[in-house]
């Protein structure tokens, strides 16, 4: 008997539908015609073992305990789902042959992977186990997927990638959140404070531009605007580039802080001569973005339609399994394989089926086109985001289902469009010994653009110019401005952010290791992570506004810098990457995390935390009285129903259990 095991249950009905008929609906798997059967997790059925199921010491948290750092780890059944986990052991046992059928990601990889080694599968099942790659739910690439089975041992990385990172968050967490919750109670906080190596750094970035935006000072800057005139009388304007020697005046972005500095040029350049140095003209093409990751949908879908980051994540989960109109979601990749190519015509038709407001583009894409986005090289597990061939009434789905759908849609559209093309012209002049810069910008081809935008073009022009030709600056026009605080962090912004973490990075050698594909969390935890800090009343909204609480504020100020900088975390996503790759190994990743963590816990017990988090103790719930008879009695100022008239029972004995 061979044995799928989905990741969920949506997937082992597609993997079904497939397979031989008629099936059999059983307790947690579905029998096949021939005697195969599907089954599947929900989501992870096995946990990191507690501290106190190494030993029962570690139940109250105590600082001499610290670190905690298992031996030899341990898992446990989730209660909820362990009678799925039941009835796996009980197929397991039976079967001949496995077959991995986890998202096609590395946590997609352990979650099944655990369940097989947890369960006991013999050597040899686990030696023979094979791996199926689904990331569109239709029944046509479903079982195009289950005909291009590979070896599950090829995904081996994949796995001790997601053990690696799953472990080192228990530990990192785990021992952190005792550390300081511990002080915190030394001063008199009561509340637990909770430490993780995504989720501190986070915070700590929505702390620091919080406190950037409090204590910024804002100060007049000035631009000078030369009034270029032709022999004809046509006039344009060209902006004044300091030389060096105006630094001492200068900020560090370059900007003029002192005014009589641009009143001089200008009382110099009025009336007088403007030498043109250089004219440069240059045709440019701008190809259609690629497809999306889903980091990069989320922060789209946040900038128009101010949609959440787990809003974007839910909705496209459903999008995924219930309506199967896209491929799968938890995607870090914007490539597509180039087989994908040979079904470009299908999903082009599909489109437009589901959104005949799309036709009026239909004339300008090609499907023959093949843009950048097909590239096996740049893809791995999963692909970009797409659109399946499966056609539907988008009446039926909601209005934030529908808005990402067509999102989606005409991101895959655009790569079949012509690229937008215009001239980008600059001219260098230089009056009175001084540079000035003017620019133009003309858009000669919209190619993609009217598809994914409905903004009008901008259009700069200059009139017709040669070197050397006889102009003169005629005035001087001196613009006044002020330096702008930075913005608070949005969805988006706080998205890219963890996405492009190395912006972000204190250390300079880091920051040079750090690739773009680098970033704070993984495509499927980052939403998880924002709303965490939300939950714990580290952060709030105000309209689109992303702000920090005065508990965050007071967290983040009593750590460490190192536990609030993402230096650390972004260094170990690029390790977790490395393992994947099989460039890095499991122990090369948690040796030296484990010693940092003693050195931290070490540090942690210096550190003194301020009186102020005394007052920001969360209140404690008020007590339900209990009465004779064992009944809990309602709070003060709540109704209690009027209980039902049944007949007196012997009192019996009730289990008690410690606090």
């Amino acid at each position: 008997m061979i044995l799928y095991i989905a990741e969920k249950p949506s997937l082992a009905r597609a993997i079904a539908d497939v397979l031989p008929k008629p099936h059999k609906k059983q307790d947690g798997f579905i029998e096949l015609g021939n005697g195969d059967c599907v089954s599947w997790c929900l989501g992870h059925l096995l946990e990191l073992a507690d501290p106190a199921d190494y030993n029962p010491d570690f139940k109250p948290w105590r600082f001499e305990h610290l670190p905690i750092i298992p031996a030899e780890w341990k898992l446990k059944p989730r209660t909820k789902t362990r009678s799925q986990l039941t009835v796996l052991r009980r197929l397991i046992r039976q079967s001949k042959q496995l077959v991995h059928a986890g998202d096609p990601d590395r946590e997609g990889q352990l979650l099944v992977d655990e369940v097989i080694n947890y369960l006991g599968a013999s050597e040899t099942k686990k030696r023979t186990a094979q791996r199926v790659l689904i990331s569109d739910l239709n029944p046509k690439a479903v079982s195009a997927a289950l005909h291009n089975l590979k070896a599950n041992s090829e995904f081996i990385p994949l796995s001790v990638s997601a053990l690696a990172r799953s472990r080192a968050d228990w530990i990192y967490g785990i021992n952190m959140t005792r550390a300081y919750s511990i002080q915190g109670r030394k001063a008199g906080y009561q509340g637990v404070l909770s430490v993780g190596r995504v989720q501190t750094p986070l915070l700590g970035l929505v702390v620091r531009r919080d406190a950037e935006i409090d204590n910024f000072v804002s100060k007049p800057f000035y631009e000078v605007q030369a009034v270029i005139e032709t022999e004809a009388g046509e006039r344009f304007n060209a902006k004044w580039k300091p030389s060096e020697n105006c630094q001492p005046y200068q900020d560090e972005e370059g900007r003029v802080l002192n005014r009589k500095l641009a009143e001089t040029v200008i009382n110099r350049i009025k009336g007088q001569p403007a030498e043109l140095l250089s004219l440069t003209q240059k045709r440019k093409r701008e190809n259609a973005p690629l497809p999306f990751s889903l980091s990069s949908l989320q922060i789209e879908a946040a900038k128009r339609f101010g949609m959440s980051a787990k809003a974007v994540l839910d909705s496209c989960q459903t999008l995924y399994e219930r309506h199967k109109l896209l491929t799968y979601p938890r995607s870090d990749c914007r490539y597509l394989p180039e087989d994908h190519f040979a079904q470009a015509g299908d999903v082009i038709a599909s489109i437009m089926s589901n959104q005949q407001s799309l036709a009026e583009h239909l004339p300008q894409i090609d499907a023959s086109r093949r843009s950048a986005a097909w590239n096996n090289k740049k893809v791995s597990a999963h692909h970009a985001i797409i659109p399946t061939t499966r056609q539907a009434n988008l009446a039926s789905l909601s209005d934030a289902e529908r808005k990402l759908y067509i999102l989606v849609s005409r991101y895959y559209l655009a790569q079949f469009m012509s690229p937008y093309e215009y001239d980008d012209t600059r001219v260098d002049l230089r009056i009175a010994g001084g540079q000035f810069i003017a620019s133009a910008h003309q858009t000669k081809r919209l190619g993609w653009k009217p598809l994914l935008s409905d903004a009008a073009e901008k259009h700069s022009s200059l009139p017709v110019l040669r070197e050397g030709q006889s102009l003169t600056c005629v005035d001087g026009v001196l613009d006044e401005k002020n330096t702008q605080p930075p913005k608070y962090f949005t969805d988006a912004t706080l998205l890219a952010a963890m996405t492009g973490i190395g912006r972000y990075v204190t250390d300079p050698e880091i920051r040079k290791v750090l690739k773009e594909t680098d970033g704070l969390g993984t495509e499927a935890t980052r939403a998880g992570i924002i709303e965490l800090l939300f939950t714990r009343g580290f952060l709030s909204r105000e309209g689109k506004a992303i702000r920090s609480t005065e508990v965050g504020q007071a967290l983040i100020n009593c750590l460490p810098e190192s536990a609030t900088t993402p230096d650390m975390t972004a260094v170990w996503e690029a390790e977790l990457g490395r393992v994947c790759q099989q460039e890095a190994s499991y122990n090369s990743f948690m040796q030296p995390l484990t010693e940092r963590l003693k050195e931290l816990i070490a540090q942690s017990s210096q550190v003194v935390i301020p009186d102020t988090l005394k007052a920001l103790s969360p209140k404690p719930k008020p007590k339900r009285r209990t009465s004779r008879t064992g009944t809990r009695k309602p709070a003060s100022g709540t109704k209690r129903a009027p209980a039902k008239t049944k007949k007196p029972s012997k009192p019996r004995k009730t289990a008690t259990r410690k606090a």
